[in-house]
């Protein structure tokens, strides 16, 4: 008896464990249909709040509201695109007056050095260079694998685009769809909660994420200020695309401060670099750092004491672990993530002292 309890339980152990096995390996080749997901619930949360205006202030019915916010998303979607175009074709046009016969010049002069340090301590480049057989190792297919990748990428872009407007339309339009969805794998005494927590979840993320468009906003118009005061072209479209990136939480503001210090320098080639290019790198410098001034005591904290109900400590703590853990992406989805499970648990674990302390304010 007691072996054939021994062998059932190791049986159950193991169908359960390749059945775990079988959920992830599921989920890991759906992995693309997962991101459109959630990409289209990204979309749907920051759309819902112009659905309801749409519908309680202005009377629109239900689907002509959420078409109508649909082509405002796309509209967004298009209108960055064409903004970052001529933005893309100033900048070659800048690289284009670089003096090209004195880097010509330069290079020469350091292959002809580079070849007599060789000859003066005993290296024959032209043999070594031949036994090292790197021109016979070169694939000449790059080229044409690069155009592949190319198309195919464009492609796969064309999929993944259509494929999350068509779902964030329908989450738009049933807005119980996805409540739905959830619902059929909790048990019937847990429904009343979980909708719930959902409810609760859908408007903290919506006002989170329009709190993120406001803090995009603030820095848009700090940097436009500036940038159109020290004369930089194209200034608009260079403090969207840095107030752009800042979302990306700690790592953005450097990679959009170094990208408008760039792109400032590539404004002004062939101009003197100590009358002209430095002087509007300082400034430049002086205008990142008012704006990060700003959006790092007074945008983020009541962001995030408003949207999310969260202490800026506590926010700064988790985005932290979270980039240390998965990188880039989980400083991302740790303050949206992180608001979920307190909602999570302040439905179904609000006896606990922890959870009370955790979720006060909530």
């Amino acid at each position: 008896m007691n072996s054939k309890i021994i062998a059932n339980g190791i049986l159950r152990a193991v169908g359960v464990i390749v059945a775990i096995a079988l959920v992830l390996f599921f989920l890991y080749k759906i992995q693309s249909v997962i991101v459109y997901i959630l990409i289209a619930g990204v979309i749907s949360l920051i759309g819902r709040p112009i659905v309801l205006f749409l519908r309680r202030r202005l009377k629109f019915n239900n689907t002509i509201a959420v078409i109508t916010t649909m082509v405002i998303v796309v509209g967004v979607f298009a209108g960055i695109i064409s903004l970052l175009i001529p933005l893309i074709v100033e900048q070659g046009q800048n690289l284009s007056l670089l003096d090209i016969d004195q880097l010509k010049n330069n290079i020469e002069s350091l292959y002809t050095e580079t070849i007599k340090y060789l000859e003066i301590n005993n290296i024959d480049a032209e043999q070594a260079i031949k036994e090292s057989k790197i021109l016979s190792n070169l694939d000449y297919s790059i080229l044409p694998n690069f155009l592949n990748s190319v198309v195919s990428g464009f492609g796969s872009f064309s999929i993944g685009l259509m494929s999350v407007l068509f779902i964030a339309f329908f989450f738009l339009k049933d807005s119980n769809l996805f409540q739905q969805g959830i619902l059929t794998f909790v048990p019937n005494d847990k429904e009343t909660n979980t909708k719930r927590s959902i409810t609760k979840i859908s408007d903290l993320l919506s006002r989170y994420f329009v709190g993120l468009f406001l803090q995009i906003f603030i820095l848009f118009v700090i940097y436009t200020i500036g940038l159109l005061i020290i004369g930089v072209k194209n200034a608009i479209v260079i403090a969207f695309l840095c107030a752009l990136i800042n979302l990306i939480p700690y790592l953005g503001p450097l990679i959009g401060g170094v990208l408008m210090m760039f792109l400032v320098m590539t404004n002004n080639l062939g101009e003197s670099f100590s009358d002209v290019v430095m002087p509007k790198l300082l400034y430049t410098f002086l205008i990142i750092s008012i704006a990060q001034l700003v959006d790092n005591f007074f945008s983020q904290p009541f962001i995030f004491s408003k949207s999310v109900k969260s202490h800026p400590l506590e926010i700064f703590l988790i985005i932290i672990i979270a980039g240390l853990i998965f990188g880039v992406v989980g400083m991302i989805v740790a303050v949206p993530f992180y608001t979920a499970i307190k909602v999570i648990l302040k439905e179904f674990l609000s006896d606990n002292i922890l959870v009370k302390k955790l979720t006060k304010g909530l």
